[in-house]
């Protein structure tokens, strides 16, 4: 009987925007969240998903974006396209935004 060598587990090569996506799959994260599990910078996040969002569409899936909302009077962020957090709530001026949250569906 020949002896078999030791378990070598197979290499899974799995990009950046591949992880990102499979996170947004199962669960509603800011860009910042994803920053921190995926270690890579807040601003590198947010170009993965533009082209995850781009990409997704084709896919039959899509990025779904709960919109900012300021923390002060309750202005939701609706219309809003981009996906980088807005710098003052265009009603009371405040600067206490909450992020937006990001979600493949």
């Amino acid at each position: 009987m020949k002896s078999k060598g030791p378990f070598i587990p197979r290499e899974e090569h799995v990009t950046v925007r591949q992880a990102i996506k499979r996170l947004l799959e199962r669960y509603s994260l800011s860009a910042r969240e994803i920053s921190a599990v995926t270690r890579i910078p807040e601003k590198e996040v947010l170009d993965h998903l533009e082209h995850i969002r781009a990409a997704s569409d084709k896919d039959g899936q899509h990025l779904l974006l709960t919109p900012a909302v300021c923390r002060k009077c309750g202005f939701a962020f609706k219309k809003r396209e981009r996906l980088t957090r807005p710098g003052k709530c265009p009603v009371c001026r405040n600067e206490h935004i909450a992020e937006p949250l990001y979600t493949i569906r």
